[in-house]
């Protein structure tokens, strides 16, 4: 599997698989409904942002995480990031091996801190992976996120230093 940044022409490769996730509601707090067009101004960024591919070997994309400011004006100085694995690829380590890419850029652009402002409960194998990586919940906001199975469940706020 081969990381690199992305380019234009991903995106119908990053929306193929995004577009599905986006729709089941479970696990991003993005409405359902988002297009194509909303999603590629949210998810492609320029520095101090960056987008980046997890590529397999027969070129398809299986993955993708995103890097931008937390918040703006006096909040830029912390990263923020989310990713998202193609359900028919998970399990195979994607997610950490974007991440860890992540967090080095995050590092190279000065980023002293990373941020992560919902992370849903109920998706226990992110916030596994976040806490094997270092971060901590500092506060779950109850009943956070509507999950379209579950109910209303809690939405983590995750920091680690860089």
């Amino acid at each position: 599997m081969l990381i690199r940044d992305a380019a234009a022409g991903d995106w119908p490769g990053i929306w193929a698989f995004m577009s599905r996730i986006v729709a089941a509601g479970d696990t991003f707090c993005w409405d359902t409904g988002t297009t194509s067009e909303q999603a590629r101004a949210m998810w492609l960024h320029e520095p101090p942002g960056a987008t980046l591919v997890a590529v397999d070997a027969d070129g398809t994309i299986v993955g993708t995480g995103e890097l931008h400011p937390n918040q703006g004006g006096g909040g830029a100085h912390i990263a923020n990031a989310g990713f998202m694995v193609s359900p028919e690829h998970g399990r195979r380590g994607i997610g950490r091996a974007l991440a860890e890419r992540i967090l080095d850029r995050a590092r190279a652009y000065g980023y002293p801190a990373m941020q992560f402002n919902a992370v849903v409960a109920t998706n226990t194998g992110a916030v596994a992976l976040w806490r094997s990586l270092g971060f901590e919940v500092l506060a779950t906001v109850p009943d956070g996120f509507r999950h379209p199975t579950e109910g209303y469940v809690g939405l983590h706020i995750m920091y680690r230093k860089l």
